[in-house]
């Protein structure tokens, strides 16, 4: 008898100590653009843009075109889901862009973006986005710096 109570005992304290088991909640559904649907947003926005890098390609040229430039486009401004209000939008290859006062972005590749000037401090993938806005844009609050990587 007292094997069985102290059995009892001792399962109930594992069963305490045991892990719950939680249903995950799945992250939140963010995509790379392509380049077509990134031109699509940039002649449908109301935001006010100021493009930077090489000029951006006709849409009718995207499928000559393999690899080398990343689009990348980060405005000042979100509403509700909406990003926009001054953006910037960078077309070209590898660099570090200079991006104060970013509240998000999107891009035609997996960006960095940084919480410090000269792509350093505490830096972040967009793929891994935490809050998804409209139009695949992401919340970047913080945001002073952006890596755009070799395609």
């Amino acid at each position: 008898m007292q094997f069985t109570t102290s059995f009892a005992a001792l399962a109930a304290i594992v069963a305490s100590v045991m892990p719950q088991h939680a249903s995950a909640t799945p992250a939140p559904n963010i995509s790379i653009l392509t380049e077509s649907e990134m031109l699509t947003w940039l002649t449908t926005t109301n935001a006010t843009l100021t493009f930077i890098g090489e000029p951006i390609p006709k849409a009718a040229d995207l499928r000559a075109r393999v690899g080398g430039n990343v689009m990348v486009t980060y405005c000042n401004r979100r509403t509700n889901n909406v990003c926009g209000g001054d953006c910037t939008v960078y077309n070209g290859g590898a660099t570090c862009l200079n991006a104060p006062d970013t509240v998000c972005l999107s891009a035609t590749a997996n960006v960095g973006f940084c919480d410090r000037g000269g792509c350093g401090g505490s830096c972040n993938q967009f793929s891994s986005c935490g809050t998804r806005l409209d139009n695949n844009f992401c919340f970047t609050p913080g945001t002073a710096s952006i890596i755009v990587p070799f395609v």
